[in-house]
């Protein structure tokens, strides 16, 4: 008995995958390929992303401020009723927030505005949008290490692409991941990272 290899993947998939590696992110996003699920499509590929610390930004016993990011790129040939097309794009974001943001009962619509805004501001070749916005609090107590409070926003959204040429989709995932972590503008540095606190 033979065992097939993969099948070849087709071209509207290769160049969809190229586009999205061609991204342009601004340089505190660390931003490449992992391993994409298997099953979801016949055809998938993944991209993880990260807030990068510089060597000089001292980073917290606790890492606050992380956030972190992958967007799956599914494929199907056939087509598929739900996604209202062939390319489906998959997002998962979760950042540390502070505790007046997390509090905020607007951070949920505002969150989604981030993606909708990212989204619309590159491209309106994409449809069937949808997600979820959660915001966490978690409590420790007893022996466990961690900060006694720790607040996070969890973005699981999907839409799907009607280009092949999906770059700017990738860029407008990283702009949401961007200020999930409350990076500031490009071009602009934040006092709070020049005069520490006592």
């Amino acid at each position: 008995m033979t065992t097939q290899g993969p099948p070849s993947e087709p071209e509207p998939f290769r160049t969809a995958v190229e586009s999205m590696t061609s991204a342009a992110v601004r340089p505190e996003i660390k931003l490449g390929p992992i391993r994409p699920p298997q099953r979801l499509a016949p055809f998938s590929y993944a991209l993880g992303a990260e807030i990068k610390h510089s060597a000089s930004e001292p980073v917290g016993e606790y890492s606050d401020g992380d956030a972190f990011g992958r967007l799956i790129l599914l494929y199907d040939p056939q087509g598929d009723e739900a996604w209202q097309g062939t390319l489906r794009l998959v997002a998962y974001i979760q950042a540390d927030v502070d505790a007046a943001l997390a509090e905020d009962s607007l951070l949920p619509e505002v969150a989604w505005s981030w993606l909708h805004d990212a989204l619309e501001g590159r491209t309106a070749e994409y449809v069937a949008l949808g997600g979820t916005i959660t915001a966490t609090t978690s409590v420790r107590f007893g022996e466990i290490a961690g900060p006694p409070k720790a607040h996070q926003l969890e973005m699981r959204a999907s839409w799907t692409s009607q280009t092949l040429m999906i770059k700017p989709q990738v860029e407008a995932f990283c702009e949401v991941l961007e200020y999930a972590a409350g990076l500031p503008p490009v071009g602009i540095t934040s006092i709070s990272n020049r005069f520490p606190t006592a």
